[in-house]
């Protein structure tokens, strides 16, 4: 192998290869397309980072992984299995968090090259900051659908990670679906895959499991109806839909717990017993629900769909919503064929109800049916052709950056997958990688400025949305001029915690007010920024904002759009003074509401950047 390789690559390049240490982060879709492709050319230092552990459903794409694996962690497998490719290589793998302490800037340190194989953000942000604070390169990639990107970031050579600002996510790892839910978007997505399975085609459901798989999970043989079922049976029906219930929320539960599926898990999973919830009489509860829905319908009442419901509402409502259908003629015509639609009443009852019972489970804040309709979206499913593709090209320039033969700005391109052909007949397409944007607060130091209503949010508040949800900060400290008033990590001062509850205005150092200025610093990151603050109204924000506060370039557009209000509601006030002086009818204008903020970072582009950035992308033929 070592002699095919020197053929391939060249002696001089082959040695840098087999000697170089890699970290590869994360070992799903990408990560198992890449650890195949490093040991195969010749890399046999390596070291493998992942928390989740294999599921069914990663089977059909991640190729490292057999049925037998299912409950193991997927970076011990990816290893046993990638060293069978290239017994020379040299693996170690960790089940754990990249955010962990143990993988800190002294850890990174040791690494040639880091490459990244990670489906979420907030990991990405980590991993960006710890490879900018060491100087070692980062060769990032991610897929969606057919679409794909592998970029590298150097330090002060190309723009980092959080140079730009990132769309929000409307990809959804399958993995953290089935088994490890975060967020209410995980288990409604997973409530649409159930309403698949149980009413549509159920081999097109992620949850689906083939019936003669022995380690398939429990709730398939409970949520498989019988060929002789009587569907005008509602007796057999409810008592089919308790089944399912159980099979669903109570007895996968306690397995995956019994496997040890969620020992990594901030919080423990808590099965839901049927029983306990709504009493041994679970078709009377049920009865009482249909009677009190229909009692108010036929009253020309309708439920608020903004009341969240309660854990026993939700079991009686998709129950019920499983009976509903079943014994419904229409609908049995339509049964394996059904897809969801959230304007069917029945269908958007169900996934909510569904949807909450595993936020439930999970110790995830459940929502009304109103939030869960406008979160429900499509999921954009894994295509392992384009992880091949983004996993090969993030080892070619590997290559690149091992030759050292031009500084890593010059020496690789960003590269695009995509769907389609281009007008140059391309599905591949390269362009320059850009420079370090000057306005980054993460690679560039550069001060973020922050409006928020300073007698009104609290420090948790600044802490939880503003540093780490929306600035991914890991474990902050801030201090206000010589005084620190909170602290994360190893020794921090837990005293500090009482400020949480302080409004910013009443934190000591005579507190966070307008203009301001806050020291934010993340040793575990080794990540420093200071934030300006601006005092804004809460009301300045609008009706529609979904959050009460704006970072950097939305401070502009908030002023803006309070001006353009501003002139509008002046502009009526004099139309109304004209209109009481005139013969005329009355009449009146309708004023379109502010637009609610939308948090983004823009960065200004000159004409003639513009013009040199298509040019750079039209004229470029390398791919690397």
């Amino acid at each position: 192998m070592a002699g095919s390789l020197a053929t391939v690559l060249g002696e001089d390049l082959r040695s840098k290869v087999q000697n170089a240490k890699i970290l590869v982060v994360g070992a799903g879709g990408i990560g198992c397309e890449l650890l195949k492709n490093l040991v195969l050319s010749g890399f046999e230092d390596i070291e493998l980072i992942d928390l989740d552990t294999i599921d069914v459903s990663n089977l059909n794409r991640q190729f490292l992984f057999r049925s037998h694996h299912v409950g193991k962690s997927k970076a011990l497998v990816a290893k046993e299995i990638a060293t069978t490719f290239n017994p020379r290589a040299k693996i170690k793998a960790h089940h754990g968090n990249i955010k962990s302490s143990q993988f800190g800037l002294e850890y990174f340190q040791q690494f040639s090259l880091v490459l990244n194989a990670l489906d979420n953000v907030d990991a990405r942000k980590h991993v960006n900051r710890l490879c900018l604070a060491t100087n070692i390169p980062l060769i990032e990639s991610g897929t969606t659908g057919y679409l794909g990107q592998v970029f590298v970031i150097k330090k002060g050579e190309t723009e980092c990670y959080e140079c730009t600002t990132k769309v929000t996510q409307k990809q959804y790892p399958i993995c953290t679906i089935r088994s490890t839910p975060e967020k209410m978007v995980h288990c409604i997505v997973w409530a649409k895959e159930c309403y698949k399975l149980l009413f549509g085609k159920m081999e097109d459901s992620m949850l689906w499991e083939d019936p003669t798989n022995e380690d398939k999970s429990v709730f398939m043989d409970l949520c498989t109806r019988s060929p002789d079922m009587n569907l005008d049976d509602v007796t057999k029906l409810q008592e089919y839909a308790c089944g399912v219930f159980r099979g669903l929320f109570d007895f996968e539960i306690k397995k995956r717990l019994e496997m040890k599926t969620y020992k990594a898990a901030a919080k423990r999973p808590q099965p839901l017993v049927l029983e306990e919830i709504v009493g041994s009489n679970i078709v009377k509860a049920i009865s009482l629900n249909d009677e009190a829905v229909k009692k108010q319908t036929d009253n020309g009442k309708i439920w608020n769909d903004r009341d969240v419901w309660s854990v026993s509402e939700c079991v009686t409502r998709f129950v019920s919503c499983i009976v509903r259908i079943l014994s419904s003629e229409q609908s049995r015509a339509n049964l394996g064929s059904y897809e969801f639609d959230k304007d069917d009443a029945t269908a958007m009852e169900f996934v909510t109800a569904a949807a909450n019972l595993r936020a439930s489970v999970f110790s995830i804040a459940m929502e009304s049916l109103y939030s869960c309709k406008g979160i429900a979206g499509n999921i954009i499913p894994a295509i392992a052709t384009t992880n091949a593709i983004v996993a090969g090209f993030q080892v070619l320039k590997a290559f690149r950056i091992l030759e050292a033969a031009k500084p890593v700005g010059e020496a690789c391109k960003y590269t695009h997958c995509n769907r389609s052909w281009n007008a140059r007949g391309e599905l591949l397409q390269p362009s320059a990688l850009a420079k370090p944007n000057p306005q980054c607060y993460v690679c560039s130091k550069h001060t973020v400025e922050l409006a928020v209503d300073t007698n009104r949010m609290l420090l948790r508040g600044l802490v939880e949305l503003v540093l780490k949800k929306k600035l991914g900060v890991n474990e902050p400290t801030i201090s206000i001029g010589p005084n620190t008033i909170y602290e994360e990590g190893e020794d921090a001062e837990t005293s500090l915690a009482v400020n949480l509850e302080k409004k910013l205005v009443d934190l000591p150092g005579k507190g966070i007010r307008h203009d301001t200025t806050v020291s934010i610093e993340d040793f575990s990151q080794d990540f420093r920024c200071n934030i300006r603050v601006f005092h804004r109204d809460e009301e300045e924000f609008g009706e529609e904002a979904t959050e009460l506060f704006a970072l950097g370039g939305d401070i502009a557009k908030l002023a803006a759009d309070l001006k353009v209000e501003e002139e509008k509601q002046a502009a009526l006030k004099e139309a109304a003074v004209s209109a009481q002086d005139d013969d005329d009818d009355d009449y009146f204008e309708e004023v379109e509401p502010m637009d609610g903020l939308v948090h983004k970072r823009s960065r200004d582009t000159t004409e003639d950047d513009a013009t040199s950035s298509k040019k750079a992308k039209s004229d470029v033929v390398d791919l690397l």
